[in-house]
């Protein structure tokens, strides 16, 4: 996805609104992913979250996991739906080679941002990111707060 927001005939499932809270994000990538049947019915319900997912490299794949999808009490009897499974992105060979040099040589981590649709698949917005310190989410809270003080101050003025 490199730096584009979602398209416009996209629609969001789920996001991970702590993840611009912890981490710097650098280099964002979209990720497809590989789901079982009652997976893409939870999923076309809403019924996902991202808060405490994250994204490993193992032998030369890419998972998600610890994100929650929350299995319908429709889906099929003789399937055992295990909703924290960790499940397979898939990537093209070059993002995943980019993706194990940063993380290894360079520190960074993975952090797993929007879950949405695209042309009727799911698609997993994926991250290369470093974590903030706390004296860091203070300076950005307090950056944002003198941004919504002067946009009040104009929005006064120009009354």
């Amino acid at each position: 996805m490199r730096g584009k927001k979602a398209s416009s005939n996209s629609h969001t499932i789920a996001l991970n609104k702590k993840a611009r809270h912890d981490y710097f994000l650098e280099e964002r990538f979209e990720a497809g992913l590989a789901l079982e049947g009652w997976e893409v019915k939870s999923l076309r319900a809403g019924r996902a979250q991202l808060k405490e997912g994250y994204v490993i490299l193992e032998n030369g794949q890419v998972y998600l996991v610890g994100a929650h999808f929350s299995p319908l009490a429709s889906a099929s009897t003789h399937v055992r739906a295990d909703p924290r499974r960790s499940r397979k992105l898939l990537l093209h060979r070059a993002e995943i080679r980019k993706l194990i040099g940063a993380t290894e040589r360079r520190g960074y981590t993975l952090v797993p941002l929007a879950l949405y649709w695209k042309r009727g698949h799911a698609k997993l917005e994926i991250a290369l990111a470093k974590g903030k310190r706390k004296y860091d989410k203070r300076a950005a809270i307090k950056a944002r707060e003198a941004s919504r003080e002067t946009q009040r101050a104009l929005k006064s003025v120009k009354r």
